[in-house]
């Protein structure tokens, strides 16, 4: 019998050790078992995951975070036999990120909801499946869907952030709670998707939800007790005073002087934003954590904090003492950030030809969503060089020291301005990987235009999204024009990008954005997967295609790979879902997916084959006759706008992820509606009460405008009129 382990919402969330699941029989558990500590990761470990390759241990194999394997039975002349070895269903129709851990013969994967899954890694057989018991209602604070990046691995524990922000220790072998430890101010919209590092027996941890109005930090936990070791923030305090943390040096000595005072705007109020919700890496040899930084809270400045100075450390990348945390330099990618441009993006290690005379120099390199790419001394932090890898217009390069030389109308100080990178940026959470032996780093590269323009009526709205921008003034987006030329400016690529020439060697197009993580192995092979369910190896010197299988559904994730008894596998997770589903539902291609989240699994000659399925079929009828004058819709537009887009996408066209409004019978009934709105009639499934922030009025407004998107949208398919 293999035990499922779920654990409720918030339970034993005080305590730090001896609380586990309730079900604990684990008798015919088949993981694999040695004489010393089962799943015994260590620092030498994932040093030595290139030089003894074999497993995964680490989120980017290795503390450099290059995602190159040295394995090669799989190469240019044998990817071609790939098949599947076996699947197993994550049991889940939300967006899935998680890059498989693969130690000791056993897989460690998660899926939506922070659930960790626990698999025999040749067959696939479920040994331990724990779910943390996230309230459902939490949802409304992840911006940008449930998903999750990982777990790590250290001395027979596995570790785990949750969508409501706690940090749970699991034991390796059989899922059980070691420890279990909040980590942020649950009253507030924080949220964890990233995956853990664990760094000489500490447990690195940062958060989410700048965009709804929160202060960023990122913590160390004693990996055996989930006791707090240090914590650094991110952005100042609402009064610039010490907060008892590391990080205080940093902001007296730093940061403080290029904030404005709190009375001035509104960062005091909402937090600052800063979130370290994604990249943390360690280099062994200097002895350096460093973690990338998110936006600021608000995106506009102009309201976060007008006089207009670099904002430490938002949209930066920060180096800390290993041992203590301390603050040892930064290098900010995007000063004064108003566009969500993060720096929280992968960052990667190397050993590269810049120092003198072509010497070897080591370095650390980022692609950020502001379309630079950036080439850092790693021990100091000196700029070394940064050149666009995407068309972009913000900004027309970077000076000596690595600023950008910005266009003035960027900053939409006097109206509104169309600008590449768009905020889901021109390279977002998807990893990069790199293939030393070609010099080359594999870059999920894309394109999308956004128009910024200043929220005249912003107000701070606790809890929800706190953006002070509005993307489509004066733009009606039910304007099918409109739509379509938005869609037609998005592509997306697998780049090849030489950084020391600072330059692409090769590209393949992908078509549209948000294509998948990448991993590159000794066998001459890139591998990435796609929005739409291709996965695919490539010649990592030319790009050429080799291989593909159709994974049914995004294969977004990082893929990773192993061997086990000789044979080497791939693997990757799959599942629909993640920011760009939800915000750019009217740009997803067949926006309907089945409940389809995987691990897929291949080797040469795998023989499986992945069962077949249906797209659901909605019947697109619209649940009532349209109502309302054109002052009621232009109401319920701004509303949705507001309030409903960053799930249900822009103009109430979704990518599948969640009900498409426009054909929901709760939109029919007036009762009805205001019950899921106003009284939280499905907040057990992540639809939470909106009576905080809309009127009975302004919800009727909304159901009117969702009406009428709806027959506008049947008299457009049918060839009629509006």
């Amino acid at each position: 019998m293999i035990a499922r382990f779920s654990l409720a919402a918030g339970v034993c969330a005080l305590a730090l050790v001896g609380c586990g699941p309730q079900t604990t029989d684990t008798a015919d558990t088949k993981a694999p078992t040695t004489e010393t500590v089962f799943a015994n990761v260590t620092e030498d470990r994932i040093r030595s995951a290139v030089s003894d390759p074999g497993e995964w241990p680490s989120y980017g194999l290795t503390y450099d975070e290059q995602r190159f394997s040295p394995l090669d039975a799989v190469n240019r002349d044998t990817v071609k036999e790939l098949g599947i070895a076996w699947s197993y269903d994550l049991s889940t129709g939300r967006g899935v990120e998680s890059t498989p851990i693969v130690v000791d013969g056993t897989m460690y994967v998660t899926s939506a909801w922070s659930v960790v899954h626990a698999l025999d890694a040749k067959t696939g057989e479920e040994l331990w499946v724990y779910d943390p018991g996230v309230d459902r209602a939490r949802g409304v604070a992840a911006c940008c869907d449930v998903v999750n990046r990982g777990v790590a691995v250290w001395k027979g524990k596995v570790y785990v952030g949750t969508i409501d922000g706690r940090l749970v220790a699991l034991d390796a072998k059989t899922g059980d709670v070691s420890w279990d430890v909040i980590t942020v101010d649950q009253s507030q919209p924080y949220t964890i998707t990233g995956a853990p590092r664990v760094v000489k027996g500490r447990v690195l941890i940062g958060n989410g939800g700048a965009e709804l109005g929160v202060r960023g930090y990122v913590s160390a936990y004693d990996a055996a007790t989930g006791e707090m070791n240090w914590r650094f923030y991110t952005t100042p305090n609402a009064t610039k005073a010490p907060d008892g943390a590391i990080s205080d040096k940093a902001f007296e000595e730093v940061a403080n002087i290029t904030w404005g005072s709190p009375q001035e705007g509104q960062w005091d109020e909402i937090g600052g934003g800063g979130t370290v919700w994604d990249s943390i890496i360690y280099d062994p040899d200097l002895n350096l954590i460093y973690i990338g930084v998110g936006n600021g809270s608000p995106w506009n400045q102009q309201l976060r904090d007008p006089s207009g100075g670099d904002n430490l450390f938002l949209s930066s990348i920060v180096a800390l003492d290993a041992d203590t945390g301390a603050y040892k330099w930064h290098f900010q990618t995007t000063p004064g950030d108003t566009w969500d441009y993060t720096a929280t993006q992968h960052m990667m290690l190397a050993n590269l030809p810049l120092g003198e005379d072509g010497a070897d120099r080591r370095v650390l390199m980022q692609a950020p969503k502001n379309g630079f790419f950036y080439v850092l001394d790693a021990e100091t932090g000196e700029f070394i060089s940064g050149e666009p890898f995407v068309a972009l217009n913000w900004a027309t390069g970077l000076d000596e020291n690595g600023r950008p030389v910005e266009v003035p109308e960027a900053r939409y100080v006097d109206g509104g301005f169309l600008q590449i990178p768009a905020p889901l940026g021109a390279h977002n959470w998807h990893p990069m990987a790199m293939h030393p032996d070609e010099g080359l780093v594999y870059i999920p590269a894309q394109e999308m235009a956004q128009l910024y323009a200043t929220d005249p009526d912003f107000e701070i709205e606790p809890g929800f999204w706190n953006l002070g921008v509005e993307m489509d003034p004066n733009l009606p987006a039910t304007d099918a024009g409109i739509m379509k030329a938005i869609k037609a400016s998005m592509t997306g690529s697998l780049l090849a990008w030489d950084p020391v020439k600072q330059e692409a060697r090769w590209e393949v197009e992908h078509g549209m954005p948000w294509n998948g993580g990448v991993l590159a192995t000794a066998g001459g092979l890139v591998f990435q997967g796609r929005m739409d369910g291709k996965f695919a190896a490539y010649d990592a010197a030319t790009g050429e295609e080799l291989w593909s299988s159709n994974v049914q559904s995004g294969a977004l994730s990082g893929p990773a790979t192993y061997k086990i008894d000789g044979e080497q596998y791939v693997t990757i997770t799959t599942g629909w879902g993640t920011a760009f589903v939800l915000t750019a539902g009217f740009a997803v291609p067949d926006g309907e997916r089945p409940d389809v989240g995987k691990v897929v699994t291949f080797r040469i000659g795998g023989d499986q084959t992945l069962p077949d399925v249906d797209l659901p079929q909605i019947a697109k009828v619209p649940a009532a006759e349209p109502f309302g004058d054109a002052a009621l819709l232009a109401a319920g537009q701004e509303h949705y706008h507001q309030h409903c887009q960053v799930c249900h996408g822009p103009a109430v066209i979704s990518g599948g992820a969640l009900p498409d409004l426009r054909w929901s019978m709760i939109a029919g009934n007036k009762d009805a509606w205001r019950a899921v709105l106003q009284d939280g009639s499905l907040s057990d499934i992540g639809m939470v009460s909106f009576a905080p922030v809309l009127s009975d009025d302004q919800t009727e407004a909304i159901r009117a405008y969702v009406l009428a998107r709806a027959h506008e949208d049947v008299a457009a398919a049918t060839g009629g009129q509006p």
